[in-house]
């Protein structure tokens, strides 16, 4: 990768983004994906471009928008129910209500087992043939065609004891629900010249799925690489954009992005999964059609189904900014609990969990210098 990463390289596009970005206005860009927010951060981009460029972290982080009640809904399913509850690491350590997590629940007893893949979720469910196994499907589209697979498989192999707690969700409903801000003051809502449209969602779902988006809100929409000098190309692409009055789709990451996407993975998840009608995203709250339900006839494989949760009400933990940090209306640095009482090791917001989160990412790579802004500021 070492191409990408050329230093030469990068202070030429540096030069070029300088030249072409105009002094007299800002340029406000949403890069949707959490790998995007940690790419910029941990080669330093927004050192690399003028202070009128700015990056906007998104909702681009699945766990991080998982609502605390769907979690909840999992927790009870291992503790009330006996499952054994498979997942993915990061969901490990996401708070719940008061404060509890996987990892705390299954410290108490629960049978909750962290997983690689699907993969792994049906060899605990054809290892344990007396146990009911819930694997909690959890991503964008990046993730969906292995739960689809893992359904399809367990349908082949007559496994009745496992079943999937869905939580996919799609990327272009929740870029439409950020620029239509519904219910929010204007004051309040996120203002974006673009967006540098996720990579590995964008192989699945292709660059055509944005032209809608971008027809309809008359923003751009550069589909962007993972490393450092994808993203500054993207920044540059973006600038031209506007600068010239376009908004247009255009795919920087065209070595692995086509126009169609994956035809076969869309096959398969248009088979298992249908939409629901709403779905509920933490800081965005309820977005129409913007995630995916197993598909009726799959509904053995089905959890909600399957098992009866009690859908509680839940509340975000006080004080913490993680849902205006994924509307983009506000930045880690904004919240008075960022590296004092949420660190990656005692997280009180799911931004500091995962390894996509953005509060997780100004962590690793600014701690020192945005506490030192923070406290400027008081």
């Amino acid at each position: 990768m070492s191409e990408f990463r050329d230093p030469a390289l990068a202070r030429s596009l540096a030069r070029a983004i300088a030249q072409e970005a105009r002094p007299d206005r800002t340029y406000a860009f949403m890069e949707f994906c959490g790998g995007h927010t940690h790419a910029i951060f941990r080669y330093g981009v927004q050192d690399l471009v003028p202070a009128n460029v700015r990056f906007v972290h998104g909702p681009g982080c699945p766990v991080c928008v998982l609502p605390m009640r769907r979690l909840d809904d999992a927790l009870e399913l291992a503790e009330r129910h006996g499952v054994i509850l498979a997942t993915y690491g990061d969901m490990m350590r996401v708070p719940g209500s008061g404060r509890r997590s996987m990892l705390t629940a299954r410290a108490a007893g629960a049978d909750i087992r962290m997983v690689y893949s699907t993969l792994d979720a049906l060899t605990i469910a054809r290892d344990n043939p007396d146990r009911q196994v819930v694997f909690m499907g959890i991503g964008f589209e990046t993730t969906t065609p292995a739960t689809a697979l893992a359904i399809l498989a367990a349908r082949r192999e007559g496994l009745t004891n496992f079943s999937v707690f869905c939580n996919h969700v799609l990327t272009p409903p929740a870029i439409a629900h950020v620029l239509e801000a519904p219910g929010i003051d204007p004051d309040q809502a996120v203002r974006l010249d673009g967006f540098l449209g996720p990579s590995h969602v964008s192989t699945v779902i292709g660059a055509a799925a944005y032209r809608p988006l971008v027809a309809r809100f008359g923003k751009p929409v550069v589909i962007a690489g993972f490393e450092p000098l994808d993203v500054m190309q993207s920044v540059l692409m973006l600038i031209r954009q506007v600068n010239e009055g376009r908004a247009e789709v255009e795919n920087q990451y065209a070595r692995v992005v086509t126009e169609t996407g994956n035809a076969k993975a869309q096959a398969i998840m248009d088979d298992v999964f249908v939409l629901r009608d709403t779905f509920e995203w933490r800081g965005l709250g309820q977005v129409p059609q913007s995630a995916r339900a197993i598909a009726p006839a799959y509904g053995e494989f089905d959890a909600e189904r399957r098992f009866a949760v009690s859908e509680k009400q839940s509340r975000e933990t006080k004080s913490c900014e993680c849902p205006a940090i994924l509307r983009g209306v506000k930045s880690p640095k904004d919240c008075k609990l960022f590296g004092r009482a949420c660190t990656p090791e005692t997280p009180m917001g799911a931004c500091m969990v995962s390894s996509e989160g953005s509060c997780a990412a100004y962590y690793t790579y600014r701690r020192a210098e945005t506490l030192a802004e923070m406290e400027a500021a008081e």
